[in-house]
């Protein structure tokens, strides 16, 4: 059943338009992903299927009775109140009775871990996203709108998010740039380009590769209109003969490719973003010996933590919201003082610090005072314009001249990475950086990440960014204890240790225990994707394990013949080495081939 229709909708705000005749339905039980660049009018998109815009042309059918609901990407000003109360406004009076409100308001707040009896306004960013979100699902909508909505949610409660919307029974239409979170939840891509609406039925590694398909077989038809075009340009040049009778349709169809070629819209490109890399740091940039921190003697935030981190380490944070992963950043920083314990840098530090609340952003000046006050700035060594520079970083040179406050949650975060980038820097610290990024902009920024020579600290519930990112994992548990794992978030989920089981009371004489079977779906783990670095290194396996048997091979011929025992001892006993840890990395790595494909 189709709940709602958008049938060649058309809508600007002065510039190029947002949606160009866009078509576009969604039934229930859909799951479906909007992507697009930022600016491209996804949040225009959403207001106009919620009802809180009227498009220029096109038209709207919605089903009778339809329930709309939706998850807002900024917490709204001025929201107080109990968590309970706050929850309850999103059900209906002409609706719901009383007694209904509270059940469904208790029964949200239980599935989404939230305290009712808790003042909306004392809850942090993550905590109030999350009230927001049980107000949207408490009035049981047949359509769910969200709009970013891991955005300041920690790792446990995107999980929670991603279980309750698998099972919920409506269609959900949500904007994201959580990949993990996408492949999980989606049922159906739609991208939004240059105002058409353009709908993929399969999971986003697919789609990645269909696009770019699609945007090669664009660029040959472009190529192919330009080229035709040029021709016709030359021949209206030769004069005289353009002008005969009997080529004037030939004049009227080069107008028309003009025109045409008037009304292309090029796709927007990628930003050309470069991190300002400082001198060299010590060896050693920061170590913590025993350090323990707490607001309330009672309850620690940080206890008892021991890390050395060194340069070219790349250390994400994570743990759920509220249990100090911005304080831990600070005590590593030396910008708060540890209660106990010592914390010691290294030499020649030159820090850069992403805040995710922004706050180096003055809302009362322009983009391009928010980089400098100056008309130019210096960057790896080259005098450059702010306004070149801003456009690097996708700003045109009419938005680098608007205010900050007129600026969207990516263009924000966009702003203040370029701003973060014209200082040299060894030691990028990124409390939450991910927020709001489009795909692609996110994508350039891991792997900026990635080649970056100095040492990195990053805060991010952003599973798949810390996977591509992340040398080493610190978790911050609930008592207060941090501990360090290898790797990212999928090599914490297999480090981790097994959570201990409650025992079960002992069955009753008068009623013996039931035997559960093995092949109940309980008992049967659940098949998990790979990870992108995972993936990878799945595909690389193989080639590993031919050169590996392909060396062996070699010793042990080597080895078969009698005058090899002739040689010196010395090459005799690192031969017989070299081959024995050979054997013992092939068995390393069929086991983990084994593991993958599993």
């Amino acid at each position: 059943m189709t709940l709602i229709a958008l049938k060649s909708v058309s809508h600007t705000f002065g510039g190029p338009k947002l949606l160009d005749e866009a078509d576009f339905s969604i039934a229930r039980g859909d799951r479906v992903c909007l992507l697009g660049r930022n600016g491209e009018g996804k949040s225009t998109l959403l207001k106009i299927v919620v009802g809180d815009l009227k498009p220029d042309e096109g038209e709207i059918v919605r089903a009778q009775g339809l329930k709309v609901a939706q998850l807002p990407q900024d917490v709204p000003p001025g929201l107080t109140g109990s968590v309970a109360d706050v929850v309850a406004t999103g059900c209906d009076p002409a609706i719901h009775e009383p007694h209904e409100v509270e059940h469904l308001v208790e029964t949200i707040l239980s599935r989404l871990d939230l305290d009712g009896s808790t003042l909306f306004e004392t809850l942090s960013s993550g905590l109030k996203r999350r009230v927001l979100l049980a107000r949207s699902l408490v009035g049981e909508p047949d359509l769910l709108l969200l709009d970013e909505p891991t955005n300041h949610l920690d790792i446990d409660a995107i999980d929670k998010l991603e279980e309750y919307l698998t099972r919920f029974g409506g269609a959900v239409l949500f904007v994201t740039h959580d990949r993990a979170f996408l492949e999980r939840l989606a049922s159906r891509i739609v991208e939004l380009d240059r105002g058409k609406l353009h709908s993929w039925d399969c999971d986003y590694r697919t789609f990645l590769l269909r696009r770019e398909q699609q945007w090669a077989a664009e660029e040959r038809q472009q190529a192919l209109f330009d080229k035709k075009l040029a021709q016709e340009e030359a021949w209206i040049r030769q004069g005289i003969k353009a002008r005969r009778t009997r080529n004037e349709g030939r004049v009227r169809a080069l107008k028309s490719l003009r025109e045409e070629r008037a009304k292309r819209r090029e796709r927007q490109g990628t930003a050309r973003i470069e991190i300002q890399e400082g001198d060299k740091s010590g060896a050693m940039v920061i170590e913590v010996r025993g350090v323990s921190f707490g607001y309330d003697a009672s309850k620690p935030i940080v206890r008892d933590l021991e890390t050395t981190i060194f340069r070219g380490d790349k250390v994400a944070i994570i743990g759920p919201n509220g249990r100090g992963k911005t304080t831990l950043l600070k005590l590593l920083l030396g910008r708060m003082a540890p209660q106990s314990g010592t914390i010691r840098h290294g030499t020649n530090l030159q820090i850069a610090y992403f805040d995710q609340v922004k706050e180096m952003l003055d809302d009362e000046k322009t983009v391009q005072k928010n980089v400098s006050e100056y008309e130019a700035i210096r960057v790896n060594g080259q005098e450059r314009h702010v306004i070149g520079y801003l456009q690097d970083f996708l700003f045109t040179p009419d938005r680098a001249r608007s205010l900050v406050k007129y600026l969207s949650g990516g263009e924000r975060s966009r702003l203040l990475l370029a701003r973060l980038f014209t200082q040299p820097a060894n030691l990028l610290v990124l409390d939450e950086p991910t927020n709001d990024l489009d795909l692609e902009t996110l994508e350039l920024l891991e792997s900026l990440i990635v080649d970056f020579s100095g040492t990195v600290l990053v805060v991010s519930h952003d599973r798949a960014f810390v996977d591509e990112v992340a040398t080493s994992t610190l978790v911050i548990e609930d008592d207060g204890r941090v501990k360090e794992y290898d790797g990212g978030y999928t090599d914490y989920l297999r480090q981790r240790p097994a959570p201990v089981e409650t025992p079960k009371p002992a069955a009753k004489a008068d009623k013996p225990a039931v035997a559960v079977a093995t092949s109940a779906p309980d008992a049967t783990p659940k098949r998990r994707k790979l990870s992108n670095k995972e993936q990878r290194e799945l595909e690389t396996l193989p080639g590993l394990i031919e050169t590996l048997e392909a060396e062996l091979a070699d010793l042990e011929a080597t080895m078969a013949d009698p005058s090899f025992y002739k040689r010196d001892k010395a090459e005799i006993g690192e031969t017989a080495a070299r081959a024995e840890s050979i054997r013992g990395k092939l068995a390393e790595s069929y086991a983990r081939w084994e593991e993958l494909e599993s």
